[in-house]
């Protein structure tokens, strides 16, 4: 079944209300004000089943000009319009500015309803008629159908619900494939349930026992129960105006503005990069000038930073801007917003979203061009974008935060650019980090040509020292003149050549060692009497040990590989005996100094097992 939301539309007292118990049967009027004053005050819902294929949803909002902030929290979300116009009093301030609201959110269908013909003659309903016309000439009403009504004796209501139905057929639905988000319009305490909340589901679904967030805060609660449109359901979709009962959370945790969605996908934002619009019959919006932001059901201050380098925003005019939102609001690319005036509070303006976590402005350096792509280029070249942007790309999680897309969408979308595991990279930036990674590895060669290679974790520091293991390995296996080689990195031509003075003095290092025996002489000694200075004698060192010519057995003591292989085989034959280290000492007729550092490293090795005070030949 197609699910669609109207909303109605009007100045006070033009008849919403009782228009929509005329088509639905269904009083929004639920507030026992609102039945006192005979006013709408705040947003209420009804439903219509047009046929059994397309249901509409109704939100009825205020038409007072006190309450168009509760106006603004029911007019998001919904995909048409049903503009009332009294005939008895045509078109009022508050119908001119519900009717710019509705410009300004971007809607594209709709209905006219001329309210309580009933109470005036034919020629009057025809000149209002002509005046409505007037006031949706070049806008997406013009050509619109006008249907004249009669809530008390029910003529033209046949005509009106034709009219409907052809508006909602045409009117594009909702995405359920989208991730979930659901605008919270009501909070309430049901008797005998708990925590219930309100909205239209503006994207995706959501059934029984799912986990949710609310945003900003990050809370988190589990369904317990689904209505839709007053019925109980077991999943919610995109278009329908939905009940969600709450565990978990308590009432006063909610409030009106917030937003459900599945868990960790998104993130409120303070800060977001937007198209505004003013409105022709407002006055000049200065840089830095305050404002109220109205989106979903949200509210919230903001202060607006022109981004075009004016310092005023000219009536009727548009203009890349930045919203520096008073408190954090969950809002997604492609959202709408109006803006009001702080005093008198009037709306001004509103917009849509072309990036949610903007970057630092910089001087000498046009915003403009980015955001033209973020709200109006093609989807990969929007995704390129925002990879390019990041230090070490985007993940697709990222990606679908910074987006709402879905994981699909945004794969489906990735034309030109790499995944690799789940991490999206363009290749060119890539390509450009190897290249750097091989100037660092050109450099180490020349400062230090007697080592073999850099080490890895070295030249992933000095490139690409926060990107994810998958990220630098992609990296590393661009670079084409380079060679991975265990913990070692060098570059495809490198050798080590040693000079005369250097294989002398590898080779009395070596000779030394393997002179000692398991006597070993003190490491400094060796290396002063080397040859070479310190510097050059220590890598050399470390050559033989790479080779494993010489192995480290501690902190200051080294053996040649040939006297611990002979060890190795003087204790085969002891194998499965217990010994002491007195013992072990007469076996091999060393001292003290050098037998317990090689028995914790024949433990090590698995050659012995300590037991106590003894070991055991393994």
């Amino acid at each position: 079944m197609k699910n669609i939301i109207a909303g109605t539309a009007g100045h006070i007292d033009h008849g919403k209300t009782a228009l929509v118990r005329a088509l639905t049967g269904i009083d929004t009027d639920r507030l026992e004000e609102e039945k006192r004053r005979g006013i709408t005050i705040d947003i209420g819902f009804a439903h219509l089943a047009l046929a059994p294929d397309l249901r509409l949803g109704f939100v009825d909002v205020p038409g007072h000009e006190r309450f168009v902030r509760n106006m603004l929290a029911g007019a998001s979300g919904i995909d048409l319009v049903l503009l009332v116009v009294a005939a008895d009093e045509s078109v009022m301030p508050q119908t001119r500015e519900h009717f710019d609201i509705c410009r300004l959110l971007g809607l594209r269908a709709g209905v006219v309803a001329l309210t309580k013909s009933d109470l005036v003659e034919p020629d009057l309903v025809d000149l209002v008629r002509l005046e409505v016309e007037d006031l949706v000439a070049g806008s997406f009403l013009e050509g619109a159908p006008i249907v004249p009504v009669s809530a008390v004796t029910g003529a033209g209501l046949d005509a009106l619900r034709d009219a409907l139905s052809q508006a909602a057929r045409a009117a594009a639905a909702k995405d359920a494939s989208r991730p979930f988000r659901l605008p919270v319009d009501r909070v309430f305490t049901m008797t005998g349930f708990g925590t219930v909340v309100t909205g239209t589901l503006v994207a995706g679904s959501v059934a029984r026992e799912d986990e949710v967030e609310i945003h900003p805060g990050g809370r988190r609660a589990r369904v317990r129960g689904l209505q839709v449109h007053g019925e109980a359901a077991a999943r919610a979709t995109a278009g329908q105006r939905t009940a969600i009962n709450l565990s978990g959370v308590d009432t006063g945790d909610l409030q009106r503005g917030m937003v459900l969605t599945h868990c960790g996908l998104f993130q409120a934002s303070v800060t977001v990069d937007v198209r505004l619009d003013l409105l022709a019959s407002a006055k000049p919006l200065k840089h830095l000038a305050p404002v109220h932001v109205h989106t979903g059901a949200a509210e919230t201050s903001a202060r607006v930073r022109l981004l075009d380098g004016n310092r005023t925003l000219d009536p009727g005019g548009a203009a890349f801007a930045r919203l520096e939102l008073a408190e954090p609001v969950l809002l997604m690319p492609g959202d709408r917003f109006i803006v009001r005036r702080f005093s008198p509070v009037t709306t001004i303006g509103g917009g849509i979203v072309a990036d949610i976590h903007p970057p630092r402005l910089r001087r000498r350096r046009s915003p403009e061009p980015r955001l033209r792509v973020l709200l109006s280029g093609p989807l990969p070249e929007r995704i390129a974008l925002l990879v390019n942007e990041a230090s070490h790309g985007l993940t697709v999680a990222e990606l679908v935060i910074r987006t709402g897309l879905t994981e699909g969408e945004i794969l489906r979308n990735c034309a030109g650019l790499r995944v690799i595991e789940s991490h999206v990279l363009d290749p060119a930036w890539i390509a450009a980090r190897a290249a750097e990674a091989e100037t660092q590895l050109t450099r180490f060669h020349k400062d230090r040509p007697l080592e073999p290679g850099m080490p890895r974790h070295d030249l992933r520091a000095s490139v690409l020292p926060d990107a994810p293991a998958p990220v630098w390995e992609a990296v590393l296996a661009a670079a084409r003149n380079a060679r991975a080689e265990g913990d070692l990195v060098r570059l495809a031509s490198h050798r080590v050549v040693l000079r005369q003075d250097e294989a002398a003095a590898r080779e009395a290092i070596e000779s030394a060692f393997a002179a000692g025996g398991l006597a070993v002489p003190p490491l400094a000694s060796v290396l002063a009497q080397s040859g070479v200075e310190a510097g050059r004698a220590r890598t050399l060192l470390q050559s033989l040990l790479r080779e494993k010519r010489l192995v480290r057995v501690s902190d200051q003591l080294i053996f040649h590989a040939e006297a611990l292989d002979s060890l190795k085989n003087q204790l085969a034959s002891h194998r499965a005996q217990r010994f002491t280290v007195p013992v072990f000492k007469d076996w091999t007729g060393i001292s003290r100094k050098y037998a317990i550092p090689l028995l914790e490293f024949l433990d090590r090795e698995r050659i012995t097992r300590r037991d106590g005070d003894e070991r055991i030949v393994l």
